[in-house]
């Protein structure tokens, strides 16, 4: 009986769902109409003493949706509501529920949905995100304390090839040569036998990122390592390793600001973004005052 009971109700609801999607103008002047008067309003379910109508499920089903697919959507949402209600109710007769505090935690989510969206639109739109070098370098003087490296970084050569690959002999003395066309075959052997490279540039690399999965990052003592090698080779039962060091630093020294220069960048245009969000608040709070939009009463 309870599947019966199940597979009439879903039945119902696939019926609701249609009517949804045959007309949604239908629905919009219905609502228009049925908030002059609530008798007017048709129910689609119901849990003890509460009702949700049909008009609240106007905006659940994005246009063009399949029909299919809107079915299914209005018949999750039916039977979301009923389960929420459900523990709602059972919630009111277990516990005492501070209702003012509900209140209140409803006024902020509802802020959450409405003013956070438009908060990031008003950001969207005056939000300059260019950000000079000199403001990243004034940044990064000013506050060398909160830029102290968590691990060691280097700037050098790193080639993973197979034991089989041709030429691996080469490999040593083409990382060291200067020429252009030593560094342009370096990289075509890269791209055509290595299973991980990484070849110098002006760019920083945390270490053991750049070392994962292979015996490099098993090191010991990597500082000591660090400081002991411009070069090191090794092998193991499927691979060959290269590694060139052209600098290093090492961990618990200020980072250099190359490193961290996207951070910077990033955290200087976040708190632009927390400016324009409280200039927002302050605007939108100044220009109701001035308007009298709102009154505070005596409490």
């Amino acid at each position: 009986m309870k599947k019966l009971n199940l597979i009439s109700t879903t039945v119902k609801v696939a019926s609701i769902a249609l009517v949804v999607i045959v007309s949604s103008c239908e629905f919009i002047r219905m609502k228009n109409e049925q908030a002059e008067t609530s008798n007017t309003r048709k129910a689609v379910a119901k849990v003890h003493n509460s009702f949700l109508y049909q008009d609240e499920l106007i905006g659940i089903i994005p246009a063009g949706t399949l029909r299919e697919d809107s079915v299914a959507r209005v018949t999750a949402y039916v039977n979301s509501w009923i389960r929420k209600q459900l523990v709602i109710d059972e919630a009111m007769k277990t516990i005492d529920i501070n209702e003012a505090e509900v209140e209140r935690k409803i006024l902020d989510y509802r802020y959450s949905l409405i003013g956070y969206e438009y908060q990031n639109y008003y950001i969207k739109k005056n939000l300059n995100d260019s950000v000079s070098d000199r403001e990243i370098q004034e940044y990064y003087r000013e506050g060398l304390d909160n830029f102290i490296l968590k691990q060691n970084i280097i700037q050098g050569t790193f080639i993973k090839v197979p034991k089989e690959a041709p030429h691996t002999k080469r490999i040593k003395d083409l990382m060291f040569s200067k020429k252009d066309k030593d560094i342009a075959e370096l990289k075509s052997y890269c791209i055509s036998f290595s299973a991980a490279y990484h070849l110098s540039d002006s760019s920083w690399i945390e270490f053991d990122k750049l070392v994962v999965n292979s015996p490099l990052a098993e090191i010991p003592n990597k500082i000591q390592f660090l400081r002991s090698y411009n070069f090191y080779e090794t092998t193991d039962d499927e691979f060959l390793y290269f590694l060139k060091i052209d600098a290093y630093k090492i961990s618990d020294n200020v980072s250099p600001l190359e490193f961290v220069k996207e951070d910077i960048k990033n955290i200087i245009i976040n708190k632009r973004k927390v400016e324009l969000a409280r200039k927002l608040e302050d605007d939108v709070y100044e220009n109701a005052a001035k308007s009298k939009d709102f009154e505070v009463f005596d409490h």
